[in-house]
């Protein structure tokens, strides 16, 4: 194995626990909400910009996400917000079902 390739993946595993933690942010509201590529899109950089210290555990990168909700890109944030939403509007749909 070279050196960059010993490198590569420790990044390669990296990334992808933060692309996971930033759209598990999606899942605050209802853990049947599965995660959108949107949200890994443009959240990813915000979850290794605010939240890198609590890699690898994910419910950390999550409520750390949550905690600094007013520090994100604006485009995840919208994100955010806006699968939130979708979210809620879920549950009321399925109270007012039952």
């Amino acid at each position: 194995m070279t050196r960059n390739q010993t490198i590569a993946s420790p990044l390669k595993t990296t990334a992808s626990l933060l692309a996971l933690a930033a759209t598990a942010l999606t899942l605050q509201a209802s853990p049947s909400l599965a995660f959108s590529s949107e949200a890994q899109q443009m959240c990813s950089g915000d979850a290794m910009r605010l939240c890198s210290y609590e890699i690898p555990n994910i419910s950390r990168i999550t409520a750390c996400m949550v905690h600094k909700k007013a520090q994100l890109s604006p485009g995840c944030r919208a994100v955010m917000d806006r699968e939130h939403a979708a979210a809620i509007a879920a549950r009321k749909r399925e109270a007012a079902a039952e």
